[in-house]
């Protein structure tokens, strides 16, 4: 079919043809190359393939018809825009070949520059630059490294052992060194290598080089970093990368050429001014890679005012455009500045804040908007501790500030010995002189990373932003060793398994662990920080946000606490209630011996005493809870688990009444212990007697915490407070044993409460896939439903939490059978699904039936997501998430109003 045959599918697009919503199609590179295109800005021209050529070819391991008539109309309406031939030996046009996928995934699949070049157009390229025999070559060698490694996986290190061979021949260590006949000879040595790792000589036709570089782009969606990347930050693996065909153009021409990243604001402070990296006489991998230390974007004023002033023109006008912080990627070409990428920037937690106030203030977007623009992630890395400093700690280095946080650890300097740390429980440092993308294991496994070369913008800073680890790049003081596994700095030499500390925020560097001190948002949370008075503009702009996400949000947001300490810290985070009080807690410590005495009564006296002596005590803690919750509601679990937890382990004790015996000791009371013990013995006890059966099989134990609640109740409202308990029954499965608690609960209650005003909820917790199949007839006997997705998902699943996750769960995360553990965040088709059955079963039975989520799920931002969606009334998690689900509460709703502009 011809490639002009209106029915045929389109899978090419010249960058006039597209815009920036066009992302799916085009993948974020291309869309807003296109972008820049039709504004006006100078943009090399070219073409983009699509995400839908990339997926086909996938599917089929072939293009698909019609793409290779596509791209050759393309490139010749590119030959005749720039009026030269794809390796003309004696005009070249040379094109750089860039992946480009919906969602930015820095490093992660592959770049080939310099497509073109061969032995006869290098001698071309050359005349084309003044007989500049230099760039000439120095091209040429880049193209047969990057085509070498990215298209025929040639070792990238051979490549660069002979570049440092001929520097260590010129006696320098800097690539500006090496003259044209270097790099010719430098060429030689590359083609050797390729030749021996490919079997073939390198190809001379250009557009083979094309093809098979296109090809690569293709299958780099598939690598083992490009997964890797994309499951550790959520992108779906069906979206598939567009390929950018662009004109070159050349930033290693000489002193009056160069190639540079900027921010049009800062990413890791978010504070306004001009920040990025310039590199001169050098191409873009150059920058990203880190191979060179960079200056100062503001130091390009010096060099080349005039694409300075239109650089910053341009800044300008694209931050305008897209109203948020801009990532571009820029090359001047002897005085002539180009565009060659724009994209929404990465940026650390606090700089998304900092960011998304400024530019309300400056009346870009709305308050909604600045909701939608940060995250509870993003929350969460705010409230991790910083370095507490003094004068017993001196940096022994100063870096780039490139990821803050403050991280310590041991020293690695691969990324195998850091997944292997990790993997045994360590926190590491992982050192290297730059990272690349086949660094990203290392890198996710560990705390902090730290690199002698690179600046803000390099690989290690942009990822580590992105994954929100801490960072610090270009410490050149640093000599990195790693064959010696070992760093020097100054007078300190630093090996393996040494102990550092790093400063992503100030860039310096520490000699053993130094200790930490709260965030100043985690102050701001206590109450130590008032965000009126305060010049902190992180601290300004989480109070602001989070003021509005509070008043967006449906959802209410509880705790999960079962002491007073831990119910205060909550209502300062600002908890509304707390969604599950865990009373077996409450019977360890001291307490463990009056639980023995209880399942080792052998009458109902002795279990009478015991229920006696652990009354006062259960009604103690009650008190002291609702009293820190001032009129809240506090929903108290009845004991849950099974009771061989409260006693000794059957073989540690079978070996000690044994060999008591053979010494001939009284071991009476040890004896009934061991015969208690291994009549309570089960096989798979969390599914055994536990919850709401124990509460059947053992007389008076719920009917004393329900009494004891009740107690403190009325004691804490006598005494002038308030109190609003809800007890709720676990693991029922069926309406009967709901039914058979509540009978006995309510005549309890009604004997203490008496005309206190006292008024308690009774319901249950859904943890049981019976139960939400049955919540129609549960609800009839339920005032409330807690759903408790941690049991609920290991039932769904049929599998243990502490047996299966470091099991097997790393492979099926490996295989991709999970895109993340189903206990962090909650698997929405089917644990999920049964949620939403009880959830609308329920409140068809019972229309004011109330609904809440207690499991850890509660604090889990996708999961929130899924909870306000399915109509439930509350989530409840940990003290120190709550603000993060009361972030994510206020998102989901400004969501599901339809007020997400972008």
């Amino acid at each position: 079919m011809a490639a002009h045959d209106p029915v045929e599918q389109k899978y090419v697009y010249d960058f006039a043809e597209g815009n920036k919503d066009l992302k799916d199609l085009l993948g974020g590179k291309g869309a807003n190359l296109a972008e820049m295109t039709n504004l006006g800005l100078p943009v090399p021209p070219g073409f983009t393939i699509t995400t839908e050529a990339c997926k086909a070819y996938l599917t089929t391991g072939r293009e698909p018809d019609g793409l290779a008539g596509q791209i050759e109309a393309h490139l010749e309406s590119l030959e005749r825009e720039m009026g030269r031939r794809l390796g003309d030996p004696d005009d070249p046009l040379l094109v750089s070949v860039r992946s480009g996928a919906k969602f930015s995934m820095p490093g992660m699949m592959e770049t080939v520059l310099n497509v073109g070049l061969n032995d006869r157009s290098v001698i071309g390229l050359s005349a084309q630059a003044g007989q500049n025999d230099r760039f000439a070559w120095d091209s040429y060698r880049r193209l047969i490294q990057m085509f070498g490694k990215t298209v025929c996986e040639v070792p990238g290190e051979e490549f660069e052992h002979a570049l440092d061979e001929i520097k260590r021949a010129k006696g320098t260590h800097d690539d500006l060194d090496l003259d044209a006949d270097d790099l010719r000879g430098l060429v030689d040595a590359y083609k050797k290598i390729f030749a021996k790792h490919t079997g073939r000589e390198f190809p001379q036709e250009p557009r083979e080089q094309l093809d098979l570089a296109i090809r690569a782009v293709f299958d780099s969606w598939n690598a083992e970093r490009a997964i890797l990347y994309r499951r550790q930050e959520r992108i779906p693996a069906d979206l598939g990368t567009a390929v950018n065909v662009v004109a070159m153009v050349f930033g290693n021409l000489g002193p009056d050429s160069g190639t540079g990243v900027a921010f049009t604001r800062d990413p890791g402070s978010g504070a306004q001014g001009i920040y990025g990296d310039y590199l001169a006489n050098a191409q873009g991998e150059d920058v990203v890679a880190g191979i060179r230390n960079t200056v100062p974007l503001q130091e390009l004023e010096q060099l080349d005012k005039t694409s300075y002033d239109q650089l910053l023109d341009i800044m300008a006008r694209l931050e305008e455009h897209y109203k948020d912080l801009c990532d571009i990627e820029f090359t001047i070409e002897r005085g002539k500045l180009w565009m060659l990428q724009t994209r929404v920037g990465k940026r650390t937690a606090a700089a998304a804040f900092v960011i998304a106030g400024q530019l309300v203030d400056e009346g870009l977007i709305d308050l909604d908007e600045a909701l939608h623009r940060v995250n509870g992630a993003q929350l969460a890395q705010l409230m991790f501790p910083r370095f507490q400093l003094d004068h017993e700690f001196e940096a022994v280095a100063k870096g780039i500030g490139a990821s803050p946080g403050a991280a310590s650890g041991k020293v690695v300097f691969t990324s195998a010995r850091a997944v292997e740390l990790a993997a045994e429980g360590e926190s590491v440092i992982l050192v290297r002189r730059e990272t690349n993308p086949d660094d990203l294991n290392g890198m996710i496994a560990a705390k902090g990373i730290l690199t002698s070369r690179g600046g803000k913008t390099s690989h290690a800073a942009v990822v580590a932003r992105g994954m929100g680890k801490t960072c610090v790049s270009g410490a050149d003081e640093l000599d990195v060793n790693v064959p010696a596994k070992r760093f020097t700095v100054g007078d300190h030499v630093v090996n393996e398994g040494d102990v550092v500390s790093i400063d992503g925020t100030t860039g310096k560097v520490y000699l053993g662990e130094v200790p930490v001190m709260p965030s100043e948002v985690v102050q701001y949370f206590e109450g130590e920080l008032d965000p009126e008075n305060t010049d902190d503009a992180l601290v300004r702009s989480v109070h602001r946000i989070m003021t509005h996400a509070d008043a967006a949000r449906r959802l209410r947001v509880r705790t999960n606490a079962d002491t007073g300490a831990d119910a205060a810290r909550a209502r300062r985070f600002g908890a509304e209630g707390i969604g599950l009080c865990r009373t077996e807690h409450m019977f360890l410590g001291d307490r463990r011996e009056l639980v023995e005495r209880l399942i080792l009564a052998s009458g109902e006296r002795e279990r009478e005493d015991a229920l006696a002596a652990l009354l006062p005590l259960q009604r103690a803690d009650f008190i002291e809870i609702f009293r820190e919750m001032d009129g809240l509601p506090v929903t108290v679990r009845l004991i849950d688990p099974p009771l061989h937890e409260f006693l000794p382990p059957l073989e540690q004790l079978a070996v000690n009444v044994a060999v008591a015996q053979e010494r001939g000791e009284d071991v009476a009371k040890e004896e009934a212990l061991l015969a208690a013990v291994r009549r309570m013995h089960e096989e798979n006890p969390m599914l055994g007697l536990r919850g709401v059966r124990l509460g059947l099989v053992i007389p008076g134990l719920f009917a004393m915490q329900v009494r004891a609640i009740a107690e403190a109740a009325v004691a804490v409202v006598r005494d002038g407070g308030k109190a609003c308990p809800e007890i709720m029954v676990p693991l029922v499965g069926a309406v009967q044993e709901l039914e058979t608690v509540r009978a006995e609960a309510e005549r309890i209650i009604a004997e203490v409460v008496g005309d206190s005003g006292v008024e308690v909820l009774i319901g249950t917790m859904i943890e049981v896939p019976r139960a939400a199949l049955t919540a129609g007839q549960i609800a009839e006997a339920a005032e409330f439903f807690s759903f408790g997705t941690n049991d609920l998902t290991q039932m769904g699943w049929g599998f243990s939490r502490d047996d299966v996750e470091g099991a097997f769960f790393w492979r099926y995360l490996e295989l991709g059978i999970f895109g993340i553990s189903p206990f962090e965040s909650i698997d929405t088709d089917g644990v999920g699904r049964l949620v939403r059955i009880a959830a609308e079963e329920g409140r068809a039975a019972r229309p004011g039936l109330k609904l809440g989520v207690c499991g850890e799920h509660g604090g889990d931002p996708d999961s929130v997501h899924f909870f306000h969606e399915v109509g439930l009334d509350y989530v409840s998690c940990s003290p120190f998430r709550v603000p993060v689900a009361r972030l994510e509460a206020g998102r989901a709703s400004i969501t599901t109003t339809g007020s997400d502009s972008r």
